[in-house]
């Protein structure tokens, strides 16, 4: 058994991964959704000092206080700036990490300056307070405003992200024009410490394409295990 801990993108909460952790659990894996602070059901959370910070605490203090160890996190978009943060901080405990149609951040990066021009211009889109980002119209409804400083603080690396021996990239080959992604799916397979795939499906693959993404994380796992 493989737990999976699941980091979703702006604006969302654990709710997006309900379909893909059901066939996780159905392969008789363990699958641990998280909302973030200040998002979908900890929205009453949010304040301006939710950051990039307070979301990898999130998710290392869920592997600490249940002893998670060989953990597989997966991260949705901006998710990747989270699940890079936390096997950086947490490197014994992570056996893989995957990214889906995600950012891949270096140290010193941040979801801003990753991004393009016109991304940045949605992310300065914010809610009266000033604390948050507003969902896009076409997002689905359950959707709630972002914390805009998880995306303006830059991640703060003190490790080589190659020590956790699997890194996986699942790229979303189906959006509708350019995608902001092409740039790292194109980069990444060529690197042989990478494992790349892509998916005829939009930027919500867990949404577009469950059952073919679940048998990328079923293969995630046989890895894990492998490795101890």
């Amino acid at each position: 058994m493989t737990t999976f801990v699941l980091i979703p993108g702006m604006c969302h909460g654990g709710w997006c991964f309900h379909e893909l952790c059901e066939g996780l659990r159905s392969l008789g894996h363990r699958a641990v959704p998280l909302t973030l602070t200040g998002l979908a059901e900890r929205a009453h959370l949010l304040d301006g000092a939710v950051n990039l910070d307070t979301h990898i605490r999130d998710v290392t203090g869920v592997l600490e206080a249940e002893d998670v160890r060989g953990a597989v996190l997966v991260g949705h978009s901006y998710g990747g700036m989270v699940i890079t943060g936390v096997a950086d901080r947490l490197p014994g405990r992570v056996a893989g990490l995957v990214y889906l149609d995600a950012v891949v951040p270096a140290d010193g990066d941040s979801c801003w300056s990753l991004v393009s021009d016109r991304e940045r211009q949605w992310y300065a889109d914010v809610v009266e307070t000033g604390y948050a980002t507003r969902p896009l119209p076409f997002f689905d409804p359950r959707a709630t405003p972002h914390p805009i400083a998880s995306l303006l603080q830059p991640l703060r690396l003190t490790g080589d992200p190659a020590r956790i021996g699997r890194r996986i990239y699942v790229y979303a080959a189906g959006w509708e024009g350019a995608s902001p992604f092409t740039p790292t799916y194109e980069r990444l397979r060529e690197d042989p410490a990478w494992t790349t795939y892509a998916l005829d499906g939009g930027h919500n693959l867990m949404r577009d394409v469950p059952e073919d993404l679940l048998k990328i994380l079923a293969e995630a796992a046989e890895a894990a295990e492998s490795r101890g």
